[in-house]
């Protein structure tokens, strides 16, 4: 469903964030991560003079390098574009403390135990948020048809719990898709006892 009318008014400003996956020959992961802001006006700038209209003030990409377990292999970050080139690009280096950790649950803690404040850039660091989405999106159904295959051939093990039970609302436990595709684990008609 689409947003309402709205009022009249201009634009200003256009954030842009776009991430992929990729799944390389070696058998690692790649997910790239690219933000970009920038506004519809020309403003001046105090390392950079004047920005034009449709000149970013942000350009900026990191890619994180994983294995199946979500576990960092290898980052590179690079700013192309920000307020002040002499020194923004100097904490790049820093996204290298990412290497070893996994996405999954404390990714956001970790990540801002690590590379919060004037320890990181703090667009870099908000980009590793859609990033980590991305890597799950990219990875977790490949990797999960993959182990369907395989529990095809076994005959699967109907006790182990899915691991998208309980992740947002559609997969909520006493709901109607966990009700259809993991009954064993359905709790909405569970009498109390």
């Amino acid at each position: 469903m689409p947003l309402s009318s709205p009022a009249d008014r201009e634009p200003m400003h256009t954030r842009t964030v776009v991430c992929r996956g990729f799944r390389r020959s070696d058998g690692l992961w790649d997910i790239e991560g690219h933000i970009t802001d920038v506004k519809a006006y020309a403003f001046e700038n105090e390392a950079r003079g004047t920005i034009i209209p449709g000149e970013p003030l942000h350009d900026m990409w990191i890619r994180l390098t994983l294995d199946d377990s979500l576990e960092v292999r290898a980052v590179e970050a690079v700013t192309e574009a920000s307020p002040y080139p002499a020194i923004c690009p100097v904490i790049a280096p820093s996204f290298q403390r990412l290497v070893g950790l996994r996405i999954g649950p404390g990714w956001t803690r970790a990540v801002k135990e690590r590379l919060g404040g004037v320890e990181g850039c703090t667009h870099l660091v908000e980009l590793l948020g859609p990033v980590a989405t991305t890597a799950f999106q990219t990875i977790y159904p490949v990797r999960a048809r993959e182990r369907s295959r395989r529990v095809e051939g076994d005959g699967g093990d109907p006790e182990r719990r899915p691991r998208l039970l309980n992740t947002c609302h559609a997969f909520s436990s006493d709901g109607e898709l966990a009700r259809r595709h993991w009954p064993a684990f359905y709790t909405g008609d569970r009498q109390p006892g």
